[in-house]
């Protein structure tokens, strides 16, 4: 567990967030919980809720979203010496968490060779690019085989969900999800009389890794006064 301040502007005025608790539940579950403090009544729920609407909306990451292979007839269909089919592939893919500051989009590939267990970590990436979790799994390869997929890489925000039409010459788009904050919450506390009653606000912050809670926070805090 960690403690440490962080400074991040919020409004027009610089505040000063303070880490209460910080820890690293698994590579692709960071927490975090913040707190601000003092702040005039109705301050912090007006604060809160916009930092938790930039949390969950705003923040941009990097993504697979395009797998591509001549082999491949149809996201349904099966290849010998593979145990899963094409669409659980493209899932595996889809659960896969980058971390980089690409723009555009970007191009890396799998290339492996049967039998064995193909993970993560076979993956080659742009210079830019890194793999939070080296183990997540891809396919299993149950024959001496060749398994060789292109794949498309692009930092966005929000959703990229595929359409019919995109699918075309052995290429499948992947449902992206480009939303490091898995969740935020906050909670207000009260303290002071009737005249001179103020706020602490708390803020808690979930991520899948590929940025930290206090990363997150600087990062929502800085679109908040763009």
């Amino acid at each position: 567990m960690v403690r440490e301040k962080v400074k991040v502007s919020t409004s027009t005025r610089t505040r000063q967030w303070k880490c209460v608790e910080s820890r690293t539940d698994s590579k692709r579950l960071y927490y975090g919980r913040f707190i601000l403090s003092p702040l005039m009544k109705g301050q912090a729920d007006t604060i809160g809720i916009a930092m938790r609407r930039a949390l969950l909306g705003e923040l941009e990451r990097t993504c697979i979203t395009r797998a591509k292979s001549e082999k491949i007839p149809h996201e349904y269909s099966t290849i010998v010496g593979i145990q899963e089919s094409v669409h659980e592939i493209l899932m595996n893919l889809k659960e896969i968490v980058l971390r980089g500051n690409l723009y555009g989009t970007r191009n890396a590939f799998i290339c492996a060779k049967g039998p064995g267990y193909v993970t993560a970590q076979d993956i080659i990436l742009p210079p830019s690019v890194e793999i939070i979790d080296n183990t997540q799994h891809v396919a299993s390869l149950t024959e001496p085989i060749d398994l060789c997929i292109g794949l498309q890489i692009e930092r966005n925000r929000g959703y990229g969900i595929k359409t019919p039409k995109n699918f075309h010459d052995g290429s499948y788009p992947i449902d992206a999800v480009f939303i490091p904050v898995r969740n935020a919450n906050h909670s207000i506390h009260c303290y002071g009389n009737d005249n001179e009653k103020q706020e602490i606000l708390f803020l808690e912050i979930w991520t899948n890794g590929s940025l930290t809670p206090k990363e997150a926070l600087h990062e929502a805090s800085r679109n908040l006064i763009d």
